[in-house]
């Protein structure tokens, strides 16, 4: 018995996901890891030969819903800049078949941005007013389009350095996100007084130092799979109550949490929680008595989640 899965264009799945409650989903894939309900293997990375790229496989199994899936995304190395794609393939555990295989650029932006905007309700005060976003490409703007109704926020404040050379269409596009966001000239005027800080950059280096910061607030960072990439000092997790997505994976993968393990001293063991102990309520919210810093990595999960969701609407 041979299948053939249904293949989804990038396109149909910006259209579906349009449709669906990314960050719900989300939600409830993190009380399955909580409950054993789902299984989350660290990501796997192949580095190709004569140093050409590499490529990653993220995967995951979501046993309620009876279907597994592998993302993989290779890095590729080319003379006008690395090539990053991904697709993601969904499998049945009833049938041992194909169901999809998706264009996962938008899941993968999706996922991201949602994934931050689930720990940001999970842990930034309930009183938070002041947002900074540090990036303006896609999963910038999708993190903001997650976050946006998350609390009261009375300014939001965006800055890149790439916004430079950005079009005056491309400002306008950005700043119809929300009416309360506003283009920073500097990254100190987009920090300044933030209670919560999204770093939302394709960065392999920091580029932010929280010491720089001028109280206690919540950090969320993310990173392109570029080797060990880090968009914080990984000397300065010393000084931060950490949290991640999922603590059985995440400081494997981690550029700034593997530079802090071997060079800085800092251990994994003093991850506070990650999201399944938020979601489940198996850890307390921080008492923002330092910063807190939230790291992400992507999870095969969240894209297999996803791309269930889109299977299961588009059929």
């Amino acid at each position: 018995m041979s299948s053939t899965p249904y293949v989804m264009t990038q396109a149909q799945a910006r259209e579906l996901l349009g449709q669906i409650d990314v960050p719900q989903i989300l939600r409830r894939l993190f009380r399955d890891l909580a409950a054993g309900q789902a299984v989350q293997p660290p990501q796997q990375l192949v580095v190709f030969p004569q140093g050409a790229g590499d490529f990653i496989n993220y995967l995951g199994v979501l046993a309620e819903d009876q279907v597994y899936g592998v993302k993989t995304s290779p890095y590729i190395v080319r003379e006008q800049g690395p090539l990053v794609t991904a697709w993601t393939l969904l499998m049945s555990m009833q049938t041992g078949q194909p169901l999809l295989l998706c264009d996962a650029a938008e899941l993968t932006t999706a996922r991201t941005a949602a994934t931050t905007a689930v720990a940001v309700d999970a842990l930034a005060p309930h009183g938070a007013r002041r947002l900074a976003v540090i990036g303006s490409g896609a999963v910038a703007q999708a993190h903001v389009h997650y976050v946006k109704e998350l609390r009261d926020w009375q300014s939001i404040r965006l800055y890149s350095p790439s916004l430079k050379t950005k079009s005056a269409q491309e400002l306008a596009s950005l700043t119809s996100l929300d009416p309360r966001l506003q283009i920073a000239d500097t990254l100190e005027a987009a920090l300044h007084d933030a209670d919560v800080v999204m770093l939302c950059t394709s960065s392999a280096n920091a580029v932010l130092d929280p010491q720089t910061l001028g109280k206690p607030a919540l950090i969320t960072s993310i990173s392109t799979n570029a080797p060990r990439a880090h968009e914080v000092p990984p000397q300065r997790l010393n000084d931060m109550d950490v949290f991640c997505d999922y603590r059985q994976t995440t400081p494997g993968s981690a550029g700034e949490m593997l530079i802090a393990g071997e060079q800085h001293g800092w251990q994994a063991s003093s991850i506070i929680g990650d999201l399944p102990e938020l979601l489940s309520e198996h850890v307390a919210r921080p008492n923002y008595e330092r910063h807190v810093f939230f790291r992400s990595i992507g999870l095969g999960l969240e894209d297999v989640a996803l791309a269930n969701a889109l299977y299961r609407l588009h059929n």
